[in-house]
């Protein structure tokens, strides 16, 4: 059990004031009868909890799991430099959770400004590492788009491994083919700077467009549309965690 004040807190409602001003104010139903609750101290079992705040409709969830189609033109950083920062994309609770000074889910991992495609985010410390971490070997896969016609040598040399400058070690696929002359889809188990463009300009080719549509098992959804997210839903989260434990 939790108090309502707690739950909303913890869902990134604000501080515990704004959050029980909130409830006091009337702006809080509960339950699937929506019920308005005015008491913040209620007792509530937050598992399974739907519930409103000003109209909007929120799912209690211990811990964020969320899946979102990052556009071009986006910056994978709570900071950004130039280009608009991904967490505008999500709503306000979600930048939020937890309070303090890592408040908010986070992306695991990054793509380019320029690249679009699956992102994941968790608040969930442990499960963004076993995502991210090379020893746990995640595979990622790209759709690229090159500049130049590819061949049978190029293929073979990214499944071989290529050197980029500053790794003497060469750099393998885990799977690479050639959708068509201009189409690359590339498989790849860890998450070094700019990778694919390196890997692909070290076979003396360039990446004119990239596309990451899968991570683990995870597949990126033809209706989730650029810009828009889901959370992932416990089955989901499930098949992530046990191939990379």
């Amino acid at each position: 059990m939790m108090q309502l004040q707690d739950i909303l807190f913890s869902q990134g409602f604000g501080t515990r004031r704004i959050c029980c001003g909130l409830i006091q104010q009337g702006l809080v139903q509960v339950g699937p009868q929506a019920l308005v609750c005015t008491d913040p101290t209620e007792l509530i079992p937050p598992e399974g909890l739907s519930f409103r705040v000003q109209g909007e409709t929120w799912q209690y969830h211990a811990q964020a799991y969320l899946m979102l189609h990052k556009p071009a033109g986006h910056e994978c950083s709570q900071k950004p430099s130039t280009y608009p920062s991904i967490y505008t994309l999500l709503p306000g609770p979600l930048r939020n959770r937890g309070g303090g000074a890592a408040a908010g889910v986070q992306a695991v991992g990054r793509l380019d400004q320029d690249t679009t495609g699956l992102l994941l985010l968790s608040d969930d410390g442990k499960f963004i590492h076993r995502m991210t971490s090379p020893r746990h070997h995640v595979p990622k896969v790209y759709e690229v788009q090159v500049k130049h016609p590819l061949d049978d040598r190029q293929v073979a040399r990214l499944l071989a491994g290529v050197v980029l400058e500053d790794d003497p070690k060469p750099v393998r696929a885990a799977a690479c083919e050639a959708v068509s002359e201009h189409h690359l889809r590339l498989t790849l188990t860890e998450g070094k700077y700019h990778q694919v463009k390196r890997m692909v300009a070290a076979v003396s080719n360039r990446v004119e467009g990239l596309h990451r549509s899968a991570i683990g098992s995870i597949t990126l959804p033809p209706d989730l549309l650029p810009g828009q997210w889901r959370w992932l839903s416990a089955e989901e989260v499930l098949a992530l965690t046990q191939k990379t434990k």
